[in-house]
């Protein structure tokens, strides 16, 4: 399984951006995509996470302004995150959990300015 991110870039705060992982290999249809993101110095941290069946999941500091989707046809999962904010400053990865199995993707960098 490979995952590829694209999307990040570096954008004014009160910005938009969306990000996107392309998923490819031996993808089962029961799965859970999600984004996770790494500011320097800090632990990587769930951001959001989707289920093939469409449930999601937010961490709070990101509800309201973040939407995670996916097409499942595509094998895609895609992140809207609006209204940036300089925390948000991060390198963020796709990941893929199936089968008890957890894949990454090689991360894209996300800074916002003040």
């Amino acid at each position: 399984v490979q995952l590829q991110a694209s999307g990040g870039g570096l954008v004014q705060g009160g910005g938009s951006l969306r990000l996107s992982c392309a998923a490819s290999g031996s993808i089962f249809s029961i799965n859970v995509m999600g984004w996770y993101r790494q500011a320097p110095g800090k632990q990587r941290e769930l951001v959001a996470s989707i289920i093939s069946g469409g449930s999601t999941n937010y961490a709070d500091s990101v509800k309201g302004r973040v939407t995670i989707s996916r097409d499942n046809a595509k094998n895609t999962v895609y992140l809207q995150m609006n209204s940036l904010k300089p925390e948000d400053t991060a390198v963020y990865y796709c990941n893929l959990q199936q089968r008890a199995r957890v894949y990454w993707g090689q991360g894209t960098l996300v800074t916002v300015s003040s």
